[in-house]
């Protein structure tokens, strides 16, 4: 992959490479700061624009807008005591007790710093280990390729928000809205109803904005309005001193291997990670006794960490082609919308695409310090915005956005049944996640479901009996589905015994 750097970097150090970083890291930065609109949203709204671009350039647009977005989430929470993002949440805790005092500045700082860090320990984590399971996915064919997707599958429904039913349900819904369209094979159409709009099957990029960004919007208008806290007291970033650092590098490392650790983790998230971190960081800090009292050690905790979750995350959706979030689901279905097929073959197919990728990734945590300087004061007064112009904006941006791609009106109508479709099943409790991978990866799992029947003659018992390493990821996907129920029934006999 080394060799490959000068044909990755002529394409990322063009006019409109170097255009996406920049612009893509301040949209993220802003829409990340604005509380409720949140990573997925924000990568959701900027997707459609993305489509009249280049491969690489788009990739890099929405991972800027990813990265930025998690960094811009501790705007708010330091400055109004509200997360931006969900993985933001922990921030507050230290955060805003510093703007309190006086200290907003220098808390920003702090996050800025941490968060630099750990985007770039991550992006070296995922231009290491990615290769790695790459190569290894060379032995795959297709009975491998059904283990694995399904393994993708479990994995990210066994942990969706406490309840596995819900989460299957939602990933099948999402399979079935994959069938839909013409056989891949026989090429018949399937669940189109005589509607010829249908036929080559729901507009992906309609139904991702739909499920994700109209939701959030639907569920936001039927919440109860509450007032914004005032701004504290804020001139701009002030950066610690390097004497500052004294004694929290410790911190820092073990913050940004947990991070790293639980991003590569399918269904965990940034907000766990930042969490589990805090957790640690305040059982082992010497300054343990100021925790939520201002303490810079929590801060880096938390924002190291959630950093240091986007390039883990990475990993296995570009080395195997399985998301482990909402986030990289999104970035599979670009992919899939330019032309590239999401899979194992992935990185071996398109090595210098997903190269200059990797190159862009760890340009794009490196802007994050001055972005942040820059956005940060500039982003600050958009907290004032009032919630019912900033919902209308988002549903105009993406009418615009899914109406510009084909300039067809059936794929509104398919947003707004996808949004109200989202509406109904988040309000069920049910992820939104699943769905949206179950229909990225169903056809490429009946696919391979299909060649593997006639490799086999028919048997579905002959994938596993004389292919050991889909028998082992079959296992591990059992596993995976287990592990809810298992947990239940120990919680519930301990309930009992007390």
């Amino acid at each position: 992959m080394i060799e490959l750097l000068p044909q990755a970097i002529d394409l990322i150090f063009t006019f409109e490479g170097i255009g996406v970083l920049v612009l893509g890291t301040m949209l993220g930065v802003i829409l990340g700061a604005l509380p409720g609109i949140g990573s997925t949203v924000a990568v959701a709204m900027i997707l459609p624009f993305t489509l009249t671009m280049s491969q690489a350039p788009a990739i890099l647009m929405l991972l800027a807008v990813y990265a930025g977005s998690v960094y811009g989430g501790s705007i708010s929470a330091i400055l109004i005591n509200t997360p931006g993002t969900p993985q933001s949440a922990a921030t507050c805790l230290d955060g805003y007790p510093m703007a309190q005092r006086g200290e907003a500045g220098l808390a920003l700082g702090w996050s800025t710093i941490a968060s630099t860090i750990g985007g770039l320990v991550s992006a070296v984590v995922l231009l290491m280990a990615a290769p790695q399971l790459a190569q290894l996915a060379l032995n795959f064919g297709p009975i491998e390729t059904f283990a694995l997707i399904l393994l993708g599958l479990t994995c990210i429904v066994s942990v969706s928000e406490g309840s596995l039913i819900k989460g299957l349900i939602a990933g099948s819904i999402g399979l079935f809205l994959g069938c839909v369209g013409g056989d891949p094979i026989t090429g018949e159409a399937r669940f189109t109803f005589g509607q010829f709009q249908l036929i080559s099957g729901f507009n992906l990029l309609a139904v991702v904005i739909g499920v994700f960004a109209l939701s959030e919007v639907l569920i936001r208008a039927a919440a109860k309005h509450e007032e914004s806290t005032n701004l504290v007291s804020f001139s701009g970033i002030v950066l610690p001193a390097w004497s500052a650092w004294r004694g929290r590098w410790k911190v820092l490392a073990k913050s940004v291997a947990i991070g790293n650790g639980i991003g590569i983790l399918p269904g965990t998230g940034a907000a766990t990670a930042a969490f589990i971190s805090y957790a640690e960081a305040q059982r082992s800090s010497p300054n343990r006794k100021n925790f939520g009292k201002g303490e810079p050690d929590g801060l880096i905790a938390s924002e190291s960490a959630n950093n240091a979750v986007t390039g883990g995350a990475l990993v296995p959706t570009m080395a195997l082609g399985i998301p482990g979030d909402a986030i990289t689901a999104v970035m599979l279905a670009t992919l899939t919308l330019h032309g590239v097929t999401p899979g194992i073959r992935l990185m071996t197919d398109n090595p210098v695409l997903i190269t200059a990728i990797f190159a862009g990734f760890f340009v794009i945590n490196l802007m994050l310090l001055p972005m942040g300087m820059i956005v940060a004061k500039g982003a600050a007064p958009l907290l004032r915005l009032r919630e019912g112009y900033m919902l209308v904006l988002i549903v105009l941006l993406c009418s615009v956005g899914v109406y510009f791609v084909r300039g067809n009106p059936f794929d509104l109508m398919v947003m707004g049944c996808a949004g109200i479709l989202g509406f109904v099943l988040r309000r069920q409790g049910m992820p939104m996640a699943p769905l949206v991978i179950g229909m990225v990866l169903g056809p490429t799992l009946e696919i391979s479901l299909r060649q593997g029947l006639i490799i086999t003659d028919g048997s579905f018992l002959a994938f596993f009996s004389g292919h050991p390493i889909a028998l082992v990821l079959a296992v591990c996907a059992v596993g995976m589905l287990s592990l809810p129920v298992i947990t239940a029934a120990r919680a519930k006999r301990t309930t009992e015994d007390t």
